[in-house]
């Protein structure tokens, strides 16, 4: 299954197939996003691979409104539904765009951030370019993303959930094969220390990252400084 028919199925869905991957905690795990941004009024952050825009509303709503968000995702279904939600509409805009290809000029953003997407990228190193390039130079870069475990128990507990999502998904949303899918790029993406030196890799500094629930998601921060 390709990564646009996954989302073309579940775009309608997206906030309850979050709730199931995490059993809710995605919520409180955005807020802790938002928290290390520590946003600021007059701030433009772009949302990449944004989905439905519950992050972009996080921050506008810690900035009262006085802020801007854009967000981009690469798929239109999820774009038109996120724009159904009218809260802080004006303070939004909508833009449908793979992170490999942001039509953006360069250093434009405050902060890039993107939450349980960068593991859909196509093309992660390309896509990270890509945030560099249009982040203002002094901006951040802030990934919120499924990890890997720091403890055994955990982890295998974890593994034995991640087996039943694709029921789970069957039985709520009535298909299985999108919660196949999303449970395989969870498992196939890199541990914390070598997402940290892809980062690294794309001219990004600072690059530090927190463990959340024992690892099972980690926030990784980046900071776009210019060499002089």
């Amino acid at each position: 299954m390709e990564t646009k028919e996954v989302f073309d199925k579940v775009a309608s869905k997206y906030d309850i197939m979050n709730d199931i991957m995490s059993l809710g905690a995605h919520r409180y795990w955005k807020e802790l996003l938002i928290d290390w941004l520590s946003p600021k009024k007059d701030m433009h952050i772009i949302d990449v691979a944004g989905g439905t825009g519950d992050v972009a509303r996080r921050f506008l709503k810690r900035v009262k409104g006085k802020g801007k968000a854009t967000v981009c995702d690469p798929n239109e279904f999820m774009v038109e539904e996120g724009k159904k939600n009218r809260t802080y509409k004006d303070k939004i805009e909508w833009v449908v765009a793979p992170a490999e290809e942001l039509p953006f000029k360069e250093n434009t953003f405050d902060a890039y951030l993107v939450s349980f997407g960068v593991r859909n990228y196509s093309n992660i190193k390309k896509s990270l370019g890509e945030a560099y390039r249009v982040l203002k130079p002094g901006g951040s870069f802030y990934c919120l993303e499924f990890s890997k475990a720091k403890n055994e128990t955990v982890s295998s507990a974890y593994n034995i959930y991640s087996s039943i999502i694709p029921v789970m998904g069957k039985i709520i949303v009535g298909d299985e094969e999108p919660y196949k899918y999303l449970t395989k790029t969870i498992s196939n993406f890199p541990s914390q220390e070598n997402f940290k030196k892809i980062i690294e890799s794309t001219h990004f500094k600072e690059v530090k990252y927190r463990n959340i629930f024992n690892g099972i998601v980690a926030i990784h921060h980046a900071t776009k400084i210019i060499d002089v």
